[in-house]
């Protein structure tokens, strides 16, 4: 301080940013000093020198001890007694579960920070984050390893959830009746490092897998529609779910989440997804008498394809084809017509025959999930743009970025951290965390 005063005794100048640096900085030091202060323990009086041991046996209190714990404010001497079981060996520090800095040199506030920037962007930019916003300086390994801890912990809290949820034990949520609730599916692939690939074929025929699938799930709720009739999601009535799984587990957590949205109470009740088996494979027994739509647009993007293979480089006859068949049959839900349209159809190449064959049976069997005019008449979303949009925004801008490669294990921590800061629960979370009183 006494640096920029003189300074501005000799230019006459202010230098406003240098001031609030400093200010800052100093503040930080007398709130660690204080901080130092309030974290040292006295010794235990003598009625309080013994403590049960894990063993069945009593620790005593042996010395005070000090650890450095980097807090808000900065680095902090915590000053705290040390208990030791003669039979066992084990020692403790009850004051450490106390203040939640058990096996860690961050404070929970710290912590929290971390988290929050290591779900946002890469850990090294997150490490820059905290130093320049925070003035905390953490190394980049740091971050990651913590926010995959919280990451890893909010997800062992929702396996919890979802064991109870599919046990039916989940605790029944009264509230006002949801007009339209919909659960929407689609899967987006991670890059992976190598030994998460092995044994998995990729796309392209003879080369080894490089991603892994993620399966996201969104629930998201729907009370109006606007004066041309299409359907308004409510504000902020988006949650995410998600993790690199096998689709039965993804099952069960779509599930908890659409329960822990009041499922129940909907008075009706969506799924849309793409043509996935798998998607569908899940939509019968976790949401049975729910509306099943395949997204229009997965759907036209199908005719497209085929289009494109009857009439190669002529786009004057693909658009006349798709008029015929997305117009006339397809918007209109005139599936049969359409698939009886696409199995008259012969060709000399085998190829396109192939694709013909595969694209009737698609539409045969998505038939029922294909009336479009009946569910815009009950104005109901017939995309599934909001799950494709999380694919990109809670998935994609975090964990597909250039020069990433995760593992299985790191994936499926950030997403969990993501989703939890997404779904604002992120603070439920931390107040969980706190001692009790």
């Amino acid at each position: 301080m006494r640096v920029i005063f003189n300074d501005r005794r000799k230019t006459g100048r202010l230098d406003l940013e240098a001031i609030e640096m400093a200010v800052r900085s100093t503040l930080h030091r007398a709130g660690a000093a204080a901080l130092s202060g309030l974290l040292r323990f006295a010794k235990p009086s003598a009625d309080q020198r013994t403590l049960p041991c894990n063993c069945g046996r009593q620790a005593h209190c042996r010395e005070l001890r000090t650890k450095t714990v980097l807090t808000a404010v900065g680095k902090v001497e915590v000053s705290r007694p040390y208990y030791l079981c003669p039979d066992c060996h084990n020692g403790q520090f009850p004051a450490d579960v106390e203040l939640d800095i058990v096996h860690t040199e961050f404070s929970p506030g710290v912590r929290r920070m971390q988290a929050l920037v290591g779900q946002e962007v890469p850990f090294a930019h997150g490490r820059q984050q905290l130093k320049l916003l925070a003035n905390l300086d953490v190394t980049t390994k740091a971050v990651e390893r913590t926010a995959e801890a919280i990451g890893e912990d909010i997800a062992a809290r929702e396996q919890v959830e979802i064991q109870r949820a599919m046990q039916l034990d989940l605790p029944i949520v009264f509230g006002k009746p949801i007009p339209v609730l919909y659960v929407q599916m689609d899967g987006t692939g991670v890059p992976v490092v190598q030994k998460e690939t092995l044994g998995r074929v990729g796309k392209t025929e003879g080369q080894p897998a490089h991603t892994r699938e993620v399966k996201l799930g969104c629930v998201f709720t729907q009370s109006s529609w606007d004066q041309e009739g299409y359907p308004i999601r409510d504000p902020d009535s988006t949650t995410y779910t998600g993790a690199i799984e096998v689709a039965e587990e993804f099952g069960k957590r779509i599930y908890r989440e659409a329960c822990n949205r009041g499922w129940s109470r909907a008075e009706k009740k969506v799924v849309i997804g793409d043509g996935a088996e798998w998607i569908w494979n899940l939509a019968e027994p976790y949401f049975p008498g729910a509306i099943q739509i395949v997204d229009l647009y997965h759907a036209r993007q199908h005719l497209w394809e085929l289009a494109r293979k009857l009439h190669p480089n002529d786009q004057v006859k693909q658009k006349a084809w798709m008029k015929l068949h997305q117009q006339r049959l397809l918007d209109k839900g005139k599936i049969e017509k359409l698939v009886a349209a696409l199995r008259s159809i012969h060709t000399a190449n085998p190829e396109v025959a192939e694709k013909l064959r595969t694209e009737a049976d698609y539409f045969e069997k998505n038939a029922e999930r294909m009336r479009y005019p009946q569910f815009r008449r009950q104005h109901l979303f017939v995309g599934s743009g909001v799950i494709e949009a999380g694919c990109k925004t809670v998935i994609g801008s975090r964990l597909k970025q250039s020069g990433m490669f995760w593992t299985v294990r790191g994936a499926n921590a950030i997403i969990a951290l993501r989703c939890c800061h997404l779904n604002d629960r992120f603070e439920d979370y931390c107040e969980t965390r706190r001692p009790a009183a």
